[in-house]
């Protein structure tokens, strides 16, 4: 079979997904779609809106054809360590031909190019980027800057600039890299992106950014949402918000992080990734003060720390993800979690069986009982995400544990 990976959040399922699907079946003339999916928390440092199980069904609905999940060390960490972890797994199921991403830009060349440069770290560049993080900026601000400089002969600043204010063209450059550095022979397509970027908040005729839909959710301005999803993904989701199980923000686990910050001292809020050294006692010293947690991200984000990076530190906190834990999987997925298939997902899972050496999950339970340890202990972290992201639910009858034991794998 011919077979196109995807790697996703469906934050929640669009419109502009069922396009970017459509697209890459007509660009790859794939017979299936793998997609490697973010369980119950993101990229972003945030619960997922809705649940995995409920975004894996919105998947399947809409031209997906198997959707695995993408373990929690992968899953909530930077860009560089969500394609690392991603790309890895796809490369591991040693049936995947291409990697289908979205862009803003059809260049594929230009992004190719700077992901060769962060790849291969060249000594100008890694002397322009000292040069930039010594004058107290950004990590994301010092490399465009240093980017925009190595690669001067060649594209022009604000190009450069362009392309690396997109939050799509950054992950597809990171898909990238991390496809030269593993040497995989999957082969990226881009798909240009249709309507609006992925951090506006416009609509345009049917179609809006993910980023809009979160501010509509939040607003409970239903109606409008119900116009840039499909009909199946609307219903679905207006389902778990009925129910009080949707939408999910960070501020439904305010009390929970703050009772992690207390509880930890300075030395294992150091040890927890993406922390530096000085952000640690700054987190408990704003923890210790009673502040709200939008009151904590405004005092430790600062020129240096972006509002992503300080959130994805409180949900590290959160999940105890540690530097040593993410270091020890870097590249290094231990199975194939199987979130949901249709029939024709059901044939690439038998190919996967003939072709992979990582173990295919479809049962938490049986497969617990002959891992290793090191299989077990990455599989215990998306088992105990789960089991925290329940806490979060309105109403109490839900905030059930062990979904991941009890909720059937999504057949559509």
């Amino acid at each position: 079979m011919n077979i196109c990976g995807i790697i996703a959040e469906y934050n929640p399922f669009h419109n502009g997904h069922a396009y970017h699907i459509e697209q890459t079946k007509k660009e790859t003339k794939c017979d299936a779609i793998v997609v490697v999916m973010s369980g119950n928390f993101i990229q972003r440092g945030v619960p997922a809106l809705f649940d995995k199980w409920t975004r894996t069904k919105m998947a399947l609905q809409n031209g997906a054809d198997l959707v695995i999940e993408l373990p929690s060390y992968y899953a909530t960490s930077s860009a560089e360590y969500f394609a690392q972890g991603s790309v890895a797994l796809l490369d591991g199921l040693g049936v995947v031909n291409n990697i289908s991403f979205g862009s803003n830009t059809n260049d594929l060349d230009a992004l190719k190019r700077i992901a060769n440069v962060l790849y291969l770290e060249p000594e100008n560049y890694k002397k322009l980027l000292q040069s930039e993080l010594k004058r107290g900026t950004s990590y994301p601000i010092a490399r465009s800057n240093a980017l925009k400089n190595f690669l001067k002969k060649e594209y022009s600043a604000k190009y450069i600039s362009d392309i690396l204010l997109d939050s799509n063209n950054i992950l597809g450059i990171e898909y990238l890299k991390a496809l030269l550095y593993s040497n995989s022979q999957i082969k990226p397509v881009l798909i240009e992106r249709k309507g609006t970027s992925y951090n506006s908040t416009n609509i345009v005729d049917n179609m809006c950014s993910a980023t809009a839909i979160r501010e509509l959710l939040e607003k409970n301005e239903l109606k409008t949402v119900e116009k840039v999803m499909p009909d199946d993904s609307f219903k679905l989701i207006n389902q778990e918000i009925l129910h009080g199980r949707a939408p999910m923000f960070l501020k439904n686990y305010e009390k929970e992080i703050l009772y992690t910050l207390r509880k930890s001292s300075t030395e294992e809020l150091l040890n927890i990734a993406d922390v530096t050294e000085g952000l640690e006692n700054l987190l408990k010293k704003a923890s210790n003060e009673g502040m709200e947690l939008e009151s904590i991200i405004d005092i430790v984000k600062t020129k240096r720390y972006t509002r992503t990076r300080v959130q994805r530190i409180l949900l590290h906190t959160l999940l105890d993800v540690t530097k040593t834990a993410v270091e020890d999987y870097k590249y290094n997925p231990q199975y194939i979690r199987v979130l949901g298939f249709t029939k024709n997902g059901e044939k690439v899972l038998s190919q996967i069986g003939n072709s992979s050496n990582l173990p295919v999950v479809t049962s938490v339970g049986k497969f617990l009982k002959n891992a290793n340890e090191t299989s077990k202990k990455m599989l215990e972290k998306d088992i105990m995400a789960t089991n925290i992201y329940t806490l979060g639910y309105q109403i109490p009858k839900y905030r059930t544990v062990n979904l991941d034991y009890t909720m059937p794998v999504v057949i559509v």
